[in-house]
């Protein structure tokens, strides 16, 4: 692609491209594009004067350079990249709809005669004055009656360049707030987007992991227990429940079997299905996400929803006191004051943008916030409970060992437990999957329908042989499935080393092998559950289906409040009620299947991202497992490694995301305790200023509207945790 430097300093770029007219399409492809590669740290795209910004680390110049050559508007690769909806074309609609009056105010005062203008304000005042109407006649008394009060008291005195500014001032105000929610809409829509990569392909007689990216309309997918269903189809065979609440609303999870419709987005709980494809990707999911969201009162705090009804609630007393000022003063002008100042425009305005920036900044620190409730409630919370595998512990354990039983072998034991656990994403799974692959070992399907038991293991039948195979817990294969010990073995068996996390596979109900997994405990724990005692969080509490023995050495070394071993998820779901019901607010946090009960039941459910899908669907706000930024598909466009955009990463990640999100909520919470109270107080005085004599009218209207203007543009800045 051409283009022309304009500008160079350390670590930065300014680029013209040698375009005749850029679209938002062809601005959305650059960005996506160059946004993805491992050498740039954050771009920006100027559709308007097709220019670039671009951030990159040092000693980068040359990969950047590269990377623009390689840009290219119509590479499909490229377009892939873009997501569902950007948001530059609402922004660009936005951005018209403010320039646009505000030219055009100004434009009149410069021009039209006196009785031009007071034509057009008469005329542009009968929608103000009809949703005044429309109000009363519903028997309400609210902001809208007050707007429509001001404006007409205005025109009747003949101040018809205070009803104009006024009424400009409101319209203003209408398309910052509609432009607040659409915007925290689609910001919401992408962060909830699925980021499935890849999909299980039915080839008959043997499944295959592709891209999803590669599916076509009619190609059929294999979805388990706990999966994500990662596009819209149609069952063709096998039985499942899924649960479908975040599209439909049902709260009983739903019975899927042959012909059965199946949605994008929603989770199977329970058994395995082919579904086969009827939209692929892109293909409505981001619209479904809309519309839900839209019609949830999920972006919503309770702290915002107590200020809009503020402000109407001080609607009668604004009328209250405009009468009372009249009765006392018998000046219109002094009793207009109360007309004229209204607190709803700058609660309205900053409380919502508030939150925005909040779940803003929480997006660049590789977190997806849900709602700002959920913020709020983490501000609030007293109780914060952990599971231990993969989320006080690294979400990477390591196989360092494997003893077999009888005449296995490790490597044909390992190949069994791989092709088992690659089913169901959790990380001692995936270290079983991991350890096959630094081997070399090929796990191809070897087995019928796989069976998982939550919180237990898994079990399935070998092909070739018809054995029934089991991988799990202790308590899963030697008390539910029965399973011996080889004879002979008992003394190797006990002595199987303690440190060590132990994963058994038995075939055919006998022992077959140990899996020994190394799964240390992440190196901010310590300094996290330090972090959040000082921040205020009074019980830090742990649940892990582990044994009591690892259980307490861990809440020991962690200096941890309280912690509960062997537990199972209906057990985790049970404490966070009891803590409800003592009247604390919860935070939960964990990764895995198991997980989701405690997830759901808590004020705030925190997943890790490269956790299980269930989890991630379920909870409230997702934190990045480590400061490494996940990798894209554009790193392979780029043929750059992952590990390169460890510099790129904006927080510290892993637990330290927690710290982090806490001092968020609560700068959130603090920032909206000074807006209301500054907000109560300038009005108040205005007011008072007014009805005392000191003020005009228009002086106070003109006055209210800068600060409104002033607050809502302090709201979007960032919090700066």
């Amino acid at each position: 692609m051409r283009y022309v430097i304009l500008h160079e300093s350390t670590g930065r770029l300014r680029i013209h491209f040698a375009t005749p007219q850029m679209t938002a399409a062809q601005a959305d492809v650059l960005e996506s594009f160059l946004s993805g590669s491992p050498s740039v740290k954050k771009c920006s795209v100027y559709e308007r004067t097709a220019d670039a910004v671009v951030f990159f680390a040092p000693g980068r110049k040359k990969d950047v350079l590269a990377c623009l050559e390689q840009a290219d508007y119509d590479d499909e690769e490229q377009k892939a990249l873009v997501p569902a909806d950007t948001g530059r074309l609402l922004n660009e609609e936005y951005q018209e709809k403010l320039a646009f009056p505000i030219i055009g105010y100004v434009f009149r005062k410069i021009f039209f005669p006196a009785p031009l203008e007071m034509i057009w304000t008469i005329a542009k005042s009968i929608r103000f004055i009809g949703m005044g109407i429309q109000c009363l006649l519903r028997g309400k008394l609210e902001v809208a009656v007050l707007d429509a009060s001001a404006i007409t008291a205005s025109m009747l005195q003949g101040d018809f360049s205070t009803a104009g500014s006024v009424m400009l001032l409101l319209h203003i105000g209408e398309v910052l707030e509609e432009w607040t929610h659409k915007k925290s809409v689609n910001d919401l829509a992408r962060t909830m987007s699925l980021k499935v990569d890849r999909v299980w392909m039915h080839t008959g007689d043997t499944d295959v992991l592709v891209p999803i990216g590669q599916l076509k309309t009619g190609d059929e997918i294999v979805v388990r227990t706990s999966n994500v269903i990662p596009l819209d189809g149609v069952v063709v065979s096998g039985e499942m429940t899924v649960n479908q609440s975040s599209m439909t609303g049902e709260s009983v999870p739903v019975v899927k079997t042959q012909d059965a419709p199946v949605y994008a987005g929603t989770v199977v709980e329970e058994g395995s299905c082919i579904i086969r494809v009827t939209k692929t990707q892109g293909n409505g999911r981001y619209d479904q996400i809309v519309t839900m969201i839209e019609d949830s009162e999920k972006l919503k705090s309770a702290t915002e929803t107590k200020a809009f009804h503020l402000a109407d609630k001080l609607v009668p007393w604004s009328f209250a006191g405009t009468v009372i000022t009249y009765l006392l003063t018998r000046n219109v002008s002094r009793a207009l004051s109360f007309l004229m100042v209204d607190f709803s425009c700058a609660l309205k305005l900053s409380m919502p943008l508030t939150v925005l920036s909040a779940i803003r900044e929480a997006g660049g620190h590789n977190m997806t916030v849900k709602g700002g409730k959920f913020l709020e409630a983490v501000a609030k919370a007293d109780t914060i409970v952990f599971d231990k595998t993969g989320t006080l512990t690294h979400a990477t354990p390591k196989v360092v060992r494997i003893e077999c039983f009888g005449s296995w072998k490790p490597k044909q034991a390992l190949k069994i437990a791989a092709c088992l656990e690659e089913h169901y994403p959790h990380s001692i799974a995936n270290a079983v999957v991991r350890k096959a692959e630094e081997e070399g070992i090929p796990h191809r399907e070897m087995h019928t329908k796989v069976e998982y038991v939550v919180a237990h293991g898994i079990a399935s039948t070998i092909t070739k042989t018809g054995e029934k195979a089991v991988i799990g817990s202790y308590h899963f294969v030697f008390e539910d499935e029965k399973c011996t010990i080889p004879e002979g073995e008992k003394e190797k068996f006990e002595a199987l080393p303690p440190e060590y996390s132990h994963l058994y596979l038995a075939v055919g109900g006998v022992l077959a092998a140990v899996i020994c997994i190394f799964d240390p405990l992440r190196e901010e724990a310590k300094d996290v559950m330090d972090a959040l005692h000082v921040l205020g969080i009074s019980k830090i509490c742990m649940m892990t289906g582990d044994s009591f023995r690892t259980a307490q050495a861990v809440a020991k070394q962690l200096d941890i409040d309280e912690f509960h071993a062997e537990v199972l998820p209906e057990d985790k779901a049970r404490f966070i009620k009891d803590e409800h019901k003592a009247g604390r607010t919860v935070i939960m946090v964990g990764d895995g299947i198991n997980d989701t009960p405690a997830l759901s039941e808590a004020d705030v459910g925190i997943a890790v991202s490269d956790g299980a899908a269930i989890a991630r669907e379920i909870s409230d706000i997702t934190i990045s497992s480590s400061g490494q930024q996940g990798s894209s598909s554009s790193d392979a466009l780029h043929g750059m490694n992952t590990s390169d955009r460890i510099f790129d990463t904006p927080s510290t990640g892993g637990l330290h995301e927690l710290v982090y999100l806490r001092k968020l909520s609560m700068a959130m919470m603090r920032r909206i305790d000074r807006h209301y109270r500054f907000i109560m107080t300038y009005n108040g005085s205005l007011i008072a200023l007014g009805a005392a004599g000191v003020l005009q009218p228009a002086t106070s209207s003109l006055l209210h509207n800068i600060s409104t203007v002033a607050v809502g543009t302090y709201s979007m800045t960032d919090l700066k945790v």
